[in-house]
């Protein structure tokens, strides 16, 4: 058994909490014969979090600032859960001081600093992992699987989505994640990035795109403290906050294989608190996932005989490990924080056995590529090729 030491930045927020759980409990589910997380360091420039994170992870060391953990020698692994304009000078610093790097996506601003990242890591020989963590549900490992074996034959066409309606009230109030300085490419790497890396894992590398990025309310209420999720109250004397980065996006694409795909997402589908699906059509079949149904991917064939053809319901149980490390009953289901568990997992398991596993910042340069060509399209209003 080996222990890799961790620094969580950004611990005081969301993504932070999750991760900072994610080590501290994986082995609970997985065991310890792939090795062990020990969070040695959180850091947090929220001055009142102090607290609350000795409270989550008691004896820590908390940090102030990100420098200060890429400097620790008692860190192994640096996992940046912070806005996106920070990810990529952050990872760059680590990866040059040696550590392995864990990062949320988008990976960074732009494909150039992507490449940069993943040409660094490959020269400093460390494990590094961007947080596309909506694939490791195990049902898409089965539809991987399904895919490899032919079972659905060439594929032609994807269909993706994600939407959700955190923006969709015009009064809802601005947040970071709208101001273009902070996450410069807005829901098309926030958001969008979650269905390319579907794509990526699941059909390939993207050749070509046609996207019409738009900004549906152009300014929203400033409200102190407003947290993501929380419901406000106007006093009518906020100030306002222009929005400079997309809400939504809709995209044509083709693929290096010779599929095509029809993929929209965004953060003002009224209703949605949270929808994403894919459809992936062959040339023998087809599969259809809908995270309503969490463990659930419906599978056609045109195998099956005349008057008998229709999907059937897969329900991924333990016969997939990962899934038995949880439930051992199938679709109990299992949510958003075991999948970050299982990478989690996976991550100190890349680093303890010196093996990359998907999604590394190479595949996570190649998502990048493809938020740079939606930019980039709508923009210029055409297609975009992607080298």
């Amino acid at each position: 058994m080996k222990e890799v030491k961790v620094a969580v930045l950004g611990a005081s927020g969301w993504m932070g909490k999750v991760h900072t759980m994610a080590f501290q409990t994986f082995p609970h589910f997985f065991g310890e014969s792939g090795g062990t997380a020990r969070i040695t360091a959180l850091v947090s420039s929220n001055p009142n979090a102090e607290k609350d994170l000795g409270f989550r992870a008691p004896g820590v060391k908390i940090l102030k600032t990100w420098q200060e953990a890429v400097a620790d020698p008692d860190v192994d692994l640096i996992d940046i859960c912070l806005p996106d304009n920070m990810h990529y000078d952050v990872a760059k610093a680590a990866l040059l001081a040696g550590k392995h790097v864990f990062c949320e996506k988008p990976l960074a601003d732009t494909a150039v600093q992507a490449r940069e990242l993943a040409d660094i890591a490959r020269e400093k020989g460390v494990i590094t992992r961007v947080g596309h963590a909506f694939p490791r549900n195990p049902v898409h490992d089965r539809a991987k699987e399904i895919i490899e074996a032919g079972e659905i034959g060439e594929i032609k066409m994807f269909k993706g989505c994600q939407h959700v309606d955190m923006f969709g009230d015009p009064l809802a109030p601005y947040m970071w994640r709208a101001n273009g300085d902070l996450a410069p490419t807005g829901i098309v790497g926030d958001t969008g990035s979650h269905v390319f890396s579907f794509m990526e894992f699941l059909v390939g590398k993207v050749s070509s795109l046609i996207a019409d990025n738009f900004i549906v309310t152009s300014k929203r209420p400033v409200i102190e403290g407003a947290a993501f999720g929380e419901e406000t109250q106007l006093t009518g004397d906020e100030d306002w906050s222009e929005i400079t980065n997309p809400d939504g996006s809709n995209i044509l694409c083709a693929f290096e294989n010779g599929a095509r795909g029809l993929v929209d997402f965004s953060r003002v589908a009224t209703g949605r608190k949270f929808m994403q699906s894919y459809e992936i059509y062959g040339t023998k079949g087809s599969l259809a996932y809908t995270y309503d149904e969490l463990s659930r991917l419906r599978f056609y064939t045109n195998d099956d005989r005349v008057g008998r053809r229709g999907y059937r319901e897969i329900d991924v149980g333990p016969e997939s490990e990962t899934y038995k490390a949880f439930l051992p009953l199938p679709n109990f289901g299992l949510g958003y924080n075991e999948s970050k568990i299982i990478e989690a997992a996976e991550v100190i398991r890349s680093i303890v056995t010196d093996t990359p596993m998907w999604p590394t910042f190479e595949n996570g340069h190649h998502i990048c590529q493809i938020v740079d060509a939606c930019m980039e399209s709508s923009r210029l209003k055409r297609w975009v090729e992607i080298s």
